[in-house]
């Protein structure tokens, strides 16, 4: 809740002429109403019955042609979809509302004229092709007071005075017509609509309209209404409520209220009281908790349909004294609800993406965003008495009595923070919707009486009255004290003392250049001044609604051509419009980064997005930000802000060496604490060495030393070719600093990657180096940056492929990641890798060994051994003891034998999926001791111990016994004697005197006697055993059995 005035912003007032020309339309009879649309303008005689249609956009506005109407024209509007006339008339002290379709028919001289009541159609030429102009007599039940016309829909409303009529357009001679879709549905309107305003030897189509829904709002006295998109306003003299109104398949239950507010008055009988109702805005929800009740009246079509009502904005307004405006005369007038599309959207056949609601008092006028949350979006306040005003997507035009300014608005900055998503970001930026709006050069005329719009065409009627010199003189002297003016253009010496003028406004392109000529004399001036940046974020306002405008209706204009040829000349226009545009618009871009380089810390970063938008290389943006020779050292916060955000991210523009260099002058003098990031930019490549490491060296003297300083000093170094001073740098602190360093500033050892984990990255120079002489200390530190999240693993991964070192420092940093790394996806990815890695290398070690061919000594041997990954690593498990005797140390190959113990290691180990790794051992043999232990340490993770004993029988007998002491325990230790002992048995039965049966079956037996019974002893010796063999174990069981 606030007044008028508490929330009104600040007018600024340039010198600008929104207005290039204008042109008398020669009427006969002095106009009494006026409306426009469609490209024609509609003069109804004051006190007469006939409407005249003027073209506005031929030059001289020739009559298009003329008609008679049923009564006396109070009130009349034109409907752009269905492109049709209505008007309330009088006639013998009856008020009528009627709909005037086809009208352009009557300029072929057609003097057949249809009349029909709502929903009757005429027989005959009508039904079969609408030759002729008809009016539909639409009755009412009670006086209609205002009309309004939807321009999305082309829906007519009805105000009486306490009742609000929907009538929803309808197309019989369409094929849905029988079929009702529910309103508010934007698909119905007319594609056709738009064509019938081009020529009138169209085909016109046959409209009707059919009552929707009736609205009851007993304590409102309507006395305007308006329809926009299924948003409903309505205004009293000093109130005005918006509402949306939804439709709904569903029917209601007769418990649902269609009451939506149902407060008593508790004042309402004290008529002898004179109440003067407090100021009131509710926003929204808010809304609702007004004390204006509506309910909606059952129709009898409710089985089509039914509606619901939401509040959406409420505004009570309290009667003050104004200067030139008494108490009585303060009233709200020019009531519009006003549809914007943004660039995605075809105008006409979507909901609009903003819908906005304008409303004046006198001395105020008010601006509502409603979709996305209602919003008052600027406050405008008038020196003088207006009389009416009319909203467009660029400027606001208001009328005085002697005089027609006009406003900027702030629709444009609503509907590009709809349009683009990246608006508000560091990638895009655009003035913010409450940024205070500006009056431009007012144009001086005589007697004002209305005012209409019709794209770039302003329609005024004037009419002289009686006013004496000294108060036309006073007058004139009041408007010069706030008012930049022009003055008066030649009118018409005609006596009748009444004109009807159109004033066209220049195009958004004249008036941004002379919004950037102006803004030239602040620039001069104070380029800081407030005043240059509201005037350049004006103008970008200005460019963005022309450019919604480009967007709608150039595609429109070049559907309606015919021919190939105009078509072709159409299309060639519309994009030389776009470029000229565009081009524009990043020279505005341009001069607002230009204003926010020097901003304020409040306002400083909004420099990047518009210095991004002008599409300005860094060298330009440089050149235009070099400090006067005032302040020879002094930068801008916000080109400061633009140049670290453009170095710190990844991008393929270079810098040459001059600019680099200037560059690094430029954080020298301004933020040393940034240079050494500064110089870690890819686009820095092209430094001095020599030049910077001066500066360095001046940085480490007065801020003493630093282990991300000493780093890049040593870059330095690489770069010179100097590597005594390169190694003595490296050399000043341990490897654990040079890491933390590495994390501290990650683009010393890698380039790009700053769009996400697929990201192109390339190694730097001194990770070239590294990979050569230090590799151990890349490799940490590739670690320490995947740890802290400042790599990836497959850009790590990328790196050292570059490096050619993929077989070598790529698996070390898979091995090294493996133990400092916690996350399970990334374990096991590595594990997966290292054991395919393993595999690969013990299937070409062997195919080499076997080849006969020399064997080439391999570049250097691992980071990490088997035995230092054992003792380093969980995820790397002790050998099992019975893998030492199935395969012997140096029997193979030292690469061989390293392979071998790794990835029997990951199989004993905690870690492993023997899923996930039994489809890489099928490519090893099972023929040699190695490929043989590798499968039977899978069969025996997955618990094939009886196979497993089977097999190691079969193969390597002597490896039998460590094998069962280590995997048959616990709750396997059955297996001793259920599959161990019979095994033995009949194996050493079969071999006669083989020593290492005979020597794995005593083992066994020793082990048997520990575990069993005398009497399941006696059972496990088989029938034909020797007596004396297994006496003495039997001996052992017992003497056991007895102590126990």
């Amino acid at each position: 809740m606030s007044s008028p005035r508490s929330r009104a912003n600040m007018v600024h007032v340039y010198n600008c002429h929104p207005y290039a020309s204008q042109q008398i339309v020669q009427v006969e009879q002095e106009p009494g109403l006026v409306c426009c649309g469609g490209g024609a303008l509609f003069v109804v005689a004051s006190g007469g019955c006939k409407v005249e249609a003027y073209s506005v956009e031929q030059e001289g506005c020739p009559l298009i042609c003329r008609f008679s109407t049923m009564g006396t024209v109070r009130s009349i509007q034109h409907s752009k979809t269905g492109d049709y006339l209505v008007t309330i008339e009088e006639k013998n002290s009856a008020t009528y509302l009627r709909a005037y379709t086809n009208w352009r028919y009557q300029a072929e001289g057609k003097a057949r004229v249809g009349v029909r009541l709502l929903g009757h159609l005429l027989r005959g030429a009508s039904v079969r092709g609408g030759v002729q102009m008809e009016i539909i007599e639409i009755p009412l039940s009670e006086r209609p007071v205002a009309v309004a016309c939807c321009s999305v829909t082309g829906d007519l409303l009805v105000g009486c005075e306490k009742t609000l009529v929907l009538f929803t357009l309808r197309r019989p001679n369409q094929q849905n017509l029988q079929s009702q879709s529910p309103w508010p549905n934007t698909q119905q309107s007319s594609s056709q609509s738009q064509g019938q305003t081009s020529s009138s030897n169209q085909n016109v189509s046959i409209l009707d309209f059919e009552r929707s829904v009736i609205v009851h709002l007993p304590k409102m006295s309507l006395k305007q209404v308006a329809l926009c998109g299924g948003y409903v306003a309505v205004q009293a003299e000093l109130e005005v409520l918006v509402l949306k109104l939804e439709a709904s398949s569903e029917p209601q239950t007769p418990d649902d209220s269609s009451d939506t507010n149902t407060c008593d008055d508790p004042l309402e009988d004290q008529s002898d009281l004179l109440l003067i109702p407090r100021q009131l805005e509710l926003l929204g929800d808010r809304a609702k908790d007004c004390d204006i009740p509506v309910s909606i009246e059952k129709t009898g079509l409710e089985d089509k349909g039914q509606y619901t009502l939401s509040y959406v904005l409420f505004r009570r307004f309290t009667p003050e004294f104004f200067q030139g405006c008494s108490v009585e005369e303060t009233q709200l007038h020019s009531l519009q609800l006003y549809p914007l599309y943004t660039k995605s959207q075809l105008a006409s056949t979507e909901e609009p993406a903003c819908v906005f609601c304008f409303f004046s008092l006198p001395n105020a006028g008010y601006l509502y965003s409603l979709k996305g949350g209602v919003e008052l979006l600027s406050a405008y306040q008038y020196p003088e008495k207006v009389l009416e005003a009319v909203l467009t997507d660029t400027l606001l035009h208001v009328i005085t009595k002697n005089a027609l300014q006009c406003f900027t608005v702030r629709c444009a900055a609503v509907a590009a923070r709809i349009d683009d998503p990246y608006i508000d970001t560091t990638m895009k930026a655009c003035p913010p919707c409450s940024l205070e709006v500006c009056a431009l050069r007012m144009q001086l005329f005589i007697g004002l009486r209305s005012v209409c719009v019709y794209g770039r065409h302003v329609i005024l009627l004037s009419a002289a009255d009686m006013e004496t010199p000294d108060e036309s003189e006073r007058s004139t002297q009041r408007r010069s004290r706030k008012w930049t003016i022009s003055s008066p253009k030649e009118t018409s010496a005609a006596a009748h003392g009444w004109n009807l003028y159109v004033v066209d406004t220049v195009s958004p392109l004249v008036l941004y250049r002379e919004m950037v000529e102006y803004s030239r004399h602040y620039s001069e001036t104070n380029p800081q001044a407030q005043s240059l940046r509201h005037l350049l974020s004006e103008a970008h306002l200005l460019l963005c609604a022309s450019s919604l405008q480009q967007s709608s209706e150039g595609d429109h204009t070049v559907s309606l051509q015919k021919d190939t040829e105009g078509q072709t000349e159409g299309q060639t226009q519309t994009q030389t419009d776009r470029q000229e545009l565009q081009e524009a618009l990043r020279q505005n871009c341009a001069q607002l980064g230009d204003c926010y380089s020097r901003a304020s810390q409040k306002d400083c970063h909004q420099a990047l997005p518009y210095y991004r938008m002008s599409g300005l290389s860094v060298t330009e943006v440089i050149v235009r930000n070099r400090p006067l020779p005032s302040s020879p050292h002094s930068y801008g916060l916000g080109f400061l802000f633009y140049l670290k955000h453009f170095l710190l991210e990844e991008t393929e523009q270079t810098l040459s060496q001059e600019s680099a260099d200037e560059v690094v002058d430029i954080f020298s003098q301004s933020d040393p604490s940034e240079i050494i990031s500064v110089c870690a930019s890819p686009s820095m490549t092209n430094i001095s060495p020599a030049r910077t490491l001066r500066v360095f060296q001046h940085l480490e003297a007065t801020a003493g030393v630093s282990v991300p300083l000493t780093i890049t000093m040593a870059t330095m170094m690489l770069r010179l070719d100097d590597l005594p001073q390169f190694t003595q740098l490296m050399d000043r602190h341990p490897e654990m600093l040079l890491v933390y360093g590495f994390i501290d500033e990650p683009r010393l050892l890698l380039h790009g990657g700053g769009g996400g984990p697929h990201a192109l990255v390339r190694p730097t120079s001194l990770t070239r180096q590294l990979a050569k002489s230090q590799p151990g200390l890349l490799v940490a530190g590739m670690v320490a940056l995947h740890e802290n999240n400042k790599a990836q693993l497959e850009q790590a991964d990328h790196i050292f492929k570059e490096l050619g070192c993929e077989n070598c420092l790529l698996v070390d940093f898979w091995e090294a990641t493996l133990m400092a790394s916690s996350q399970e996806a990334v374990i096991q990815e590595l594990l997966f890798r290292l054991a395919s890695v393993y595999i690969e290398r013990l299937t070409h070690t062997n195919s080499d060994a076997h080849s006969g061919l020399p064997r080439t000594r391999p570049p250097r041997r691992p980071l990490k051994s088997a035995d230092d990954l054992i003792n380093s690593s969980s995820h790397y498990g002790s050998l099992y003891p019975w893998l030492t005797v199935l395969c012997p140390a140096h029997t193979t190959s030292f690469q061989h034998q390293e392979a071998l113990h790794k990835l029997q290691s990951l199989l004993c180990g905690p870690s492993m999926s023997i899923g996930s790794v039994l489809p890489l051992l099928e490519r090893l043999s099972e023929d040699t001791l190695w490929g043989f232990s590798l499968h039977l340490l899978c069969a025996t993770r997955r618990g094939q111990f009886d196979s497993s004993i089977e097999k190691l029988l079969d193969r390597c007998p002597q490896a039998i016994i460590a094998f069962a002491n280590h995997h048959l325990q616990d709750r396997h230790m059955a297996l001793w004697w259920k599959k161990l002992l019979p095994e033995l048995c009949n194996r050493t039965r079969a071999a006669g005197d083989n020593s290492i049966l005979l020597a794995a079956l005593k083992e066994t037996l020793v082990v048997v006697a520990t575990e069993t019974s005398p009497a399941q002893f006696l059972e496990l010796v088989p029938d034909d055993g020797t007596a004396s063999y297994f006496l003495p174990h039997l001996l052992t069981c017992s003497q056991r059995h007895l102590l126990a």
